[in-house]
């Protein structure tokens, strides 16, 4: 019998898709188990696939993680692939979307470690300012205020972190976000999320993601138009992928995520989401 992982953290309890999946990849007749990523008595090269979950927890073990994923993919099919993994780690993959492929982003400033905050210029409306290396909206904020923005960028800046800055987009009060799910390169389901930077100044976070307010939703023609372009440019042949799209202010969708490492999928809220995963990792398991 094929053995495969799903593999999570030690905070498997606040990971809600993981139980379905284990259940509906058991039932394609495959031993599957959950494993945390840090567990050193886990045998890695015994299994026969290894699938990222919810590693929720690397964005502040950065360099840890990284050694990891590329010692267990010298010893084990990694899911999604060690190359796309450290693409995906680092959002300057917005840039890559838009400059090779002509894809529509949240237009994003990018500001490297040594360069100064006072290079901001001020921009209509909100400011939204994080990492490039984060997950969830840990250490995002909103600003009002260009000083204020300036001054959370120096503080990201300070701690040799790169970062981005973005114009809040003021429609994910009202619509919110479209996350469109994909298994195998085809579409599984949609959902709608909640705003999650509510209020200027104030974190979402705390700990290690920030708690979200999802629906089903049925994605418009234009929004199914733009995420299948996104697939197709980077994610045809994987597992799975996220695209989180948001609208523009012209109504257009414009992407503001693309996740290929942990991203939940919210099956609960899509019937028949998790046995089209586990059939997507049964036909991994037969190439």
């Amino acid at each position: 019998m094929s053995r495969v992982a799903l593999v999570t953290a030690k905070i498997v309890d606040e990971d809600i898709d993981l139980q379905p999946l284990l259940d509906a990849v058991r039932a394609e007749g495959i031993d599957v188990k959950s494993r945390c990523w840090d567990d050193d008595a886990v045998d890695w090269a015994g299994l026969d696939l290894a699938v990222l979950r919810s590693t929720w927890d690397y964005v502040d073990r950065y360099d840890e993680f990284l050694e990891w994923i590329d010692a267990t993919a010298k010893v084990v099919t990694l899911l999604n692939p060690l190359d796309v993994l450290r693409w995906n780690m680092d959002k300057h993959y917005l840039r890559s979307l838009t400059d090779d492929h002509g894809i529509a982003v949240i237009p994003t400033q990018f500001f490297e470690p040594g360069t100064s905050a006072s290079e901001l210029e001020p921009m209509d409306g909100d400011i939204v300012v994080k990492p490039v290396r984060g997950a969830s909206s840990v250490d995002a904020l909103r600003h009002a205020s260009i000083d204020d923005a300036r001054r959370h960028l120096a503080t990201l800046l300070d701690q040799g972190r790169a970062v981005m800055v973005q114009s809040y987009v003021s429609a994910i009060e009202t619509y919110g976000e479209t996350g469109m799910v994909y298994f195998a390169g085809e579409l599984s389901h949609a959902f709608g999320k909640g705003p999650i930077l509510t209020k200027a100044g104030a974190s979402p976070v705390d700990g290690l993601y920030a708690p979200e307010a999802i629906s089903p939703r049925e994605p418009t023609v234009e929004q199914r138009d733009l995420a299948d372009r996104v697939v197709h440019a980077c994610a045809k042949d994987l597992l799975y992928a996220r695209i989180d799209l948001v609208p523009s202010d012209d109504g257009q969708p414009v992407v503001s995520e693309v996740e290929l490492t942990e991203p939940s999928f919210f099956v609960d809220h899509a019937p028949g989401a998790a046995a089209r995963f586990a059939k997507a990792v049964a036909a991994k398991m037969s190439t």
